[in-house]
């Protein structure tokens, strides 16, 4: 598995290929994601609250991205191995979209299938680096879980703040939920994030 930046998602179309700025790459993320991983890095204390403010400024390679997801993430491996079936299902799912439109000429139905194909390695990229982000985010989750960690603190730059807002929807999916929550602070007279876990209670049925 090779992660490098490839660009926000494409949407193509018989005229040609844009690009979805409102979906960007999420290799963007995963340099501050693995951040906060190694941040993590710890037995579990009678303190639930963390306070990260030692978070390094370095930008790592892809192949240094690579290494600490595997170190960190359950299981790398299963998440890796099925991203070229992951890029056939996505482009075979486009693919039928495109002929099942009547709409469309002969022409335009093999223009649009053919800038389909041509951006078969981007979609492999876009998905690999979209799985290991998402890799990194249940890693979180699991440090989370854990460490019965109840409160993180967290610099807002560098994307730390975007990786913990992605990471609230996962807090919530997890078994057990977490109605996580994020909010800012102001600690020594500088502006911080502050994630909130507020675990789910059991409903009483």
């Amino acid at each position: 598995m090779e992660l490098k930046y490839v660009g926000a998602k494409p949407a193509v179309s018989a005229r040609g290929v844009t690009f979805d700025q409102t979906k960007p790459d999420r290799y963007t993320f995963l340099n501050a994601a693995v951040e906060l991983l190694e941040a993590l890095s710890f037995e579990p204390t009678e303190d639930k609250k963390v306070y990260l403010y030692d978070t390094s400024e370095k930008e790592r390679s892809g192949k240094e991205l690579v290494e600490l997801l595997k170190k960190h993430c359950a299981n790398p491996q299963e998440a890796f191995d099925s991203l070229q079936e992951k890029t056939n299902a996505l482009i075979e799912k486009y693919t039928n979209q495109v002929k099942e439109n009547e709409r469309l000429s002969t022409d335009e139905r093999r223009a649009w299938l053919g800038n389909i194909e041509i951006m078969r390695d981007y979609y492999l990229q876009y998905v690999t680096n979209e799985s290991a982000y998402q890799c990194a985010l249940n890693a979180l989750t699991d440090k989370i879980h854990k460490s019965h960690i109840e409160e993180v603190a967290f610099p807002i730059g560098r994307n730390h703040g975007l990786v913990m807002s992605h990471l609230v929807d996962v807090l919530r999916d997890h078994k057990p939920p977490y109605d996580a929550s994020m909010s800012m602070i102001v600690k020594d007279g500088e502006t911080v994030g502050r994630l909130d876990m507020n675990r789910s209670k059991p409903l009483n049925l």
